[in-house]
């Protein structure tokens, strides 16, 4: 589980480094096209490195598969297109955001009605019963909401303010690597030793103060002033939640449901980080647009006409200020999961004894 965590959290820090080199040196589209020969690779070498696994009678949850498929798609599609742009007009009232947002709610009850029905759920109810599975569920949630949106407005404001490039950018996220490894080690040891909840409270906090620490960032900050520090920690915490995390979900769930089990973290991770992004791009579009409203009236009142040199650092400033904002909305996600740790999961020690067992 420490390697899985560690590959899934590196895994992002390496897209955002080949982003980067891909968006230098080659074009925009092979950040899509990259894709194909690694999906074709895997699918290749799936047969041979992956072990049979034995058969069991049953039916395919085929109007499970559809319903959920098609809710969950929905509701990102609305997501996506109910934030706040740039320009500072909110899209929530929109028809379309509307309706694949009602379609989405529509569809996802259809799902959980044919789910109670089936006698081959495709998502066996019995999997959230465990309050400690459901937890680690709703932490995925809260990780994936604060770090996605994170993730893409830190990356637009030190190009568009700090001016790097997008090669330079990618690298500006390396110090994530170290933090992420050390923590991923050392969770599992201390599981064994003091437990899941305490790891995943402190995890949590930890997550929480960096992403505050990093709604500190300016305009006039450096990066091993501004970004280095608030990264590592975050790496930190954020290490440790995704090792514990994994495990607490998995724990003492039957061998038939572990997919399922596990597959819910991912799907938890995904859904949060298109709430995050409609959330989060809300708040820091909102807050940009009136910061650029108030700096421009600010100058008119004094009578003062802004040069180009002038409307460039009340962008700049304006960008920060909103980002800020923005950050701020996912440190208080993260502060959520942390009384999610509190209230929510109760595992003990000796419950993780059995994990994939």
């Amino acid at each position: 589980m420490a390697v899985y965590s560690a590959m899934a959290v590196l895994g992002l820090v390496v897209g955002l480094i080949a982003g980067g080199l891909l968006v230098t040196y080659a074009s925009w589209r092979w950040v899509l096209f990259v894709n194909v020969p690694i999906g074709l690779a895997v699918a290749a070498l799936a047969p041979r490195a992956l072990p049979r696994t034995g058969r069991r009678a049953g039916r395919f949850d085929l109007p499970g598969a559809i319903t959920a498929t098609a809710g969950v798609a929905a509701l990102v599609y609305g997501l996506s297109n109910a934030a706040t742009t740039p320009d500072g007009v909110s899209h929530w009232g929109d028809g379309k955001v509307i309706a694949a947002l009602t379609a989405a709610a529509v569809l996802l009850a259809a799902f959980v009605v044919i789910e109670t029905r089936s006698s081959d759920p495709l998502l066996p109810f019995r999997v959230l019963r465990s309050r400690d599975r459901a937890g680690a569920y709703l932490l995925s949630l809260c990780v994936g909401t604060a770090m996605l949106g994170m993730f893409f407005f830190l990356s637009l404001f030190i190009q568009d303010v700090w001016g790097y490039s997008p090669l330079r950018t990618g690298l500006a996220y390396l110090p994530f690597v170290p933090a992420v490894l050390v923590t991923t080690l050392v969770a599992p040891q201390a599981v064994s030793r003091i437990g899941a909840r305490p790891l995943l409270i402190a995890g949590t906090a930890i997550a929480a103060g960096g992403m505050f620490w990093l709604s500190r960032t300016t305009e006039h900050s450096t990066f091993a002033g501004g970004m280095l520090g608030p990264e590592m920690v975050l790496g930190a915490g954020v290490g440790v939640v995704f090792v514990v995390m994994f495990l607490v979900g998995l724990t003492r769930v039957r061998n038939d449901d572990a997919g399922v089990a596990s597959s819910l973290i991912n799907v938890g991770q995904q859904v949060g980080g298109a709430i995050g992004l409609a959330i989060v791009g809300t708040v820091a579009w909102s807050a940009v647009a009136s910061s650029l409203r108030s700096q421009a009236a600010a100058a008119a009142g004094a009578g003062v006409h802004a040069s180009a040199a002038a409307h460039t650092r009340m962008y700049d400033h304006a960008l920060a200020a909103g980002f800020s904002r923005g950050y701020l909305v996912s440190a208080g996600v993260l502060a959520l999961a942390v009384v999610i740790a509190l209230a929510v999961v109760r595992i003990r020690r000796q419950d993780l004894s059995g994990v994939g067992s």
